[in-house]
């Protein structure tokens, strides 16, 4: 998405459907709001991004980096058996990455998670508490 002459912007699907993480070098972190599966993206803040390959060589690398960086943050911060990572973008056409903590309990296991069951928003105190131990992980260390 762009903005005001060609600035970054978020599209409109992830921006009601997410709340704010916060910035790393490139990305834009977000929290999807399911409690059913704590669920992660990254969108690089750059403007009129579809595919990764849109994204220089160095940034590419960033990119790379920062997604492992929010994976490791997430599977600490759930305990989590198995991370889902995914760059689809079929709805959603800015360019961003899925980062998925899943459970053999979870109601999707073992399939993808779209469509399974309907999202179920954190509780206040629930999206607060994982937001926490996701920006200490990500911030502190």
């Amino acid at each position: 998405m762009s903005g005001p002459a060609g600035a970054f912007a978020l599209h409109p699907q992830l921006q009601a459907d997410t709340h704010p993480v916060g910035d790393l070098d490139l990305s834009r972190v977000l929290l999807i709001d399911d409690a059913n599966y704590p669920w992660l993206l990254l969108v690089p803040r750059r403007a009129d991004l579809t595919e990764l390959i849109d994204l220089g060589d160095d940034e590419r690398s960033r990119f790379m980096s920062e997604i492992t960086a929010v994976a490791r943050a997430l599977k600490d911060a759930t305990a989590c058996e198995k991370l889902n990572v995914a760059a689809l973008g079929n709805a959603v056409p800015q360019l961003h990455v899925h980062v998925i903590a899943r459970r053999r309990t979870d109601a999707a296991w073992p399939k993808p998670v779209w469509g399974v069951v309907p999202p179920r928003a954190y509780a206040d105190d629930e999206r607060e508490r994982l937001l926490q131990s996701i920006r200490t992980r990500l911030w502190t260390s």
